[in-house]
């Protein structure tokens, strides 16, 4: 029999997850006070005290997730990016589509909101203005940019294949290195300036101007 004293092995494993996921979901908040931060009031005065006020804790408890601020902004830009690219991911989720939609749903999710959004702008431009000089930023921009290029090369890679066309490994990164750089062109103009364009205006330049760079056949509509 169990001694009373002591609490049954039985529930080791539950107190121990739950312990984990309140630790996960701490460092998440603490993450989101320094995004909040920086938007309120950039790297430098987002200060341990500023995000510790704002997520309601002590800036000592901070220390015990993050050895330092630096490493804390790493781990807010690279969560920054992180997001977004996922968000676009979760529109390659479609059933009974064709991989030239799932491109276009892609191309749409990422020049729409939540993505196209002027504070998340706001966010990248700040860490990517100290970038060049912080090697820990340098690093998650990096880790980023190269996660978010890996998703379209697949996706390209999936659109080339059902078009029975065979590219090697150099060319389906030329693919990729091309069609991010246009997301993120059109992203910018949307984040700037997304009252001069009209509803789903840069969504369908950026798929008119993908299917381009990998040479795909306009599509008939379904009346012609």
């Amino acid at each position: 029999m169990p001694d009373a004293a002591n609490p049954a092995p039985m529930n080791t494993p539950s107190r121990r997850r739950f312990r984990r996921e309140g630790e996960e979901r701490r460092r998440q908040d603490l993450i989101e006070a320094t995004l909040d931060s920086v938007a309120e009031h950039g790297l430098q005065g987002a200060t341990l005290r500023t995000i510790a006020l704002r997520a309601g804790v002590t800036a000592g408890l901070i220390r015990h997730y993050f050895p330092g601020k630096e490493e804390l902004l790493q781990e807010a830009y690279a969560a920054l990016m992180g997001r977004m690219t996922e968000q676009a991911k979760a529109a390659l989720v479609m059933e009974d589509a064709s991989p030239r939609q799932r491109l276009a749903a892609f191309v749409t999710a990422n020049l729409n909101v939540p993505i196209i959004d002027a504070r998340v702008f706001s966010l990248w431009a700040t860490f990517i203005g100290r970038a060049g000089a912080d090697p820990s930023l340098a690093r998650a921009h990096r880790e980023g940019y190269l996660g978010f290029r890996n998703e379209v090369e697949a996706v390209v890679a999936e659109v080339l294949a059902a078009e029975r066309r065979e590219l090697d490994a150099s060319q389906l990164r030329h693919h990729a290195i091309a069609i991010n750089a246009i997301i993120d062109g059109l992203w910018m103009e949307g984040c700037l300036a997304g009252d001069m364009f009209s509803p789903g205006e840069l969504a369908a330049i950026g798929i008119k101007t993908v299917e381009a760079e990998l040479g795909l056949a306009p599509e008939r509509e379904d009346n012609q």
